[in-house]
């Protein structure tokens, strides 16, 4: 029986980057865990082998992937975040829309308020609601 289903978020070399962003964006969001690759281990020493992420009490795993491949993140899987402010709602897709593009700007699409959908400069897609 499945217990549990996680997000699981793989970079190249920029997680803890990334995870930082997302730290510095989401107000109690925390690392959880971090495990990084030592010298002669798969990945390159010192990146993050596993870490675990909280947001908004979600738990995100993220990792380096120790193999390079041509696949990156694609829209079609997003993070969905409900603000509970426009101000709120607006920082983050400017924040994370910054280095990256915004594939719906911050608008009323009749189905929210105000909603946006942006992919970061890691890859990451956010669709940000307001509730």
């Amino acid at each position: 029986m499945v217990n549990r289903v996680r997000p699981f978020l793989m970079f190249q070399g920029e997680a803890e980057a990334a995870m930082n962003l997302y730290l510095s964006l989401f107000s109690g969001a925390k690392i959880i865990s971090i495990d990084r690759y030592g010298p002669g281990e798969a990945g390159a020493e010192g990146s993050v082998m596993q870490a675990q992420l909280s947001i908004a009490g979600e738990t995100i795993l993220c990792i380096d992937s120790p193999v390079k491949h041509e696949f990156d993140f694609r829209p079609a899987f997003s993070l969905f975040v409900d603000c509970d402010s426009e101000s709120e709602l607006e920082h983050l897709a400017s924040a994370l829309a910054e280095g990256g593009a915004v594939l719906m700007p911050l608008a009323n699409y009749g189905f929210s308020r105000q909603f946006a959908w942006v992919c970061d400069r890691y890859g990451v897609s956010w669709q940000l609601n307001l509730r």
